[in-house]
């Protein structure tokens, strides 16, 4: 399987995500710096962590127009894979492949630290490894990752199962004392009504390992090579 990591002015996970893909996964990946508006013959993108163009205006908001967007544009259209991950996700935001937004966490700090994540679809592309309600425990690392979308739309996410994961305790509770930045119903990831994209929060690059302290990142991209039958 071939992964493209799409690396955007102030990225700063495109390696992790490299490592996680090449090292561990012990499949192909290549980055694709963001000047290129196509994206070749990927089976799945991945928008990694960082801080696109500094974060100006609001983040992933410049990041939106560079020319590789068309490339992904036309990658989503296709019904290719794409992750994007913390300000990857912003991104898929800003240019309309995900719905809703992101704004500053509700304590306006930046976050760091590990979470619990509860799976609420388990059968999409990206996480059909996991059992249904399944506690995940995965890093964050944001200053924007307060999940905002107005109430029709919540409806619509709830009603078509497009939530993947919700910010919860070790046991799996989702209430208000487990939800770090303030996202609208402790919404951690999206799925596009596809199901092609997936847009969350946590880093699950930097949970694949043990001397990083849990692996329950490994979930989410076997999950994408179970998808496409390369999970050996």
């Amino acid at each position: 399987m071939k992964f493209g990591i799409v690396v955007f002015p102030g990225s700063n996970c495109d390696y992790d995500c490299f490592y996680a893909v090449k090292n561990i996964l012990g499949e192909k990946a290549e980055h694709i710096w963001h000047k290129e508006d196509a994206v070749g013959n990927y089976d799945c993108l991945i928008l990694p962590g960082g801080f696109s163009y500094g974060d100006y205006l609001r983040t992933g908001a410049i990041a939106r127009f560079s020319p590789v967007m068309k490339g992904i544009l036309r990658h989503a259209k296709r019904g290719g894979l794409i992750i994007g991950i913390c300000n990857g996700f912003q991104i898929l935001l800003e240019a309309g492949l995900l719905p809703g937004a992101m704004i500053r966490n509700k304590d306006i700090h930046f976050i760091c630290k590990n979470v619990y994540i509860k799976t609420e679809n388990n059968n999409s592309p990206f996480t059909n490894m996991c059992v249904k309600s399944q506690v995940l425990n995965i890093p964050i690392a944001h200053n924007d990752g307060c999940y905002y979308i107005e109430k029709d739309g919540l409806s619509e996410l709830e009603e078509k199962g497009l939530i993947a994961f919700r910010y919860c305790s070790k046991s799996g509770e989702t209430d208000e004392e487990h939800n770090p930045n303030g996202s609208v119903y402790n919404i951690a990831g999206i799925l596009n009504k596809r199901g092609n994209i997936l847009g969350m929060m946590p880093h699950p690059e930097r949970s694949v390992e043990k001397m990083l302290g849990c692996e329950d990142g490994l979930y989410i991209f076997k999950s994408i090579l179970n998808d496409t039958g390369m999970l050996s």
